[in-house]
């Protein structure tokens, strides 16, 4: 599977957690340079899923590159830069079809849907 990868100057040990989901770094965007500011028109074609670094991103950029991952319909990430939170937003967006989400048997999630 390969990702678009947007904000931060530097991914770090982020490419490979990624690996670890079987999960490539296509491409990366930081979202600093101005054109990636205005209104994104496409993703890369070998784009499977969109992974957003919030606090690396502006408003307006973040808008921009969830609309075209909807109008392509790609699944969408949107977690901190750090290993362990993309670690758990992966986990809950349960990848791997065969194997049963922790998102599914978290007793928090099992709180609200009793109500």
């Amino acid at each position: 599977m390969n990702a678009l990868v947007v904000g931060a100057d530097r991914l770090g040990n982020i490419p490979e957690t990624l690996l670890g989901f079987g999960i490539h770094v296509a491409h990366h965007v930081s979202g600093r340079n101005a054109s990636h500011q205005r209104k994104f028109t496409g993703l890369p074609s070998n784009t499977d899923l969109v992974i957003l670094f919030t606090d690396f991103l502006g408003h307006n950029v973040m808008k921009s590159f969830r609309d075209a991952a909807n109008r392509s319909r790609l699944p969408v990430v949107a977690c901190r830069r750090s290993v362990c939170c993309v670690q758990k937003s992966l986990e809950c967006l349960d990848l791997d079809k065969s194997r049963k989400s922790p998102c599914a048997t978290c007793p928090a999630v099992k709180k609200f849907a009793t109500k």
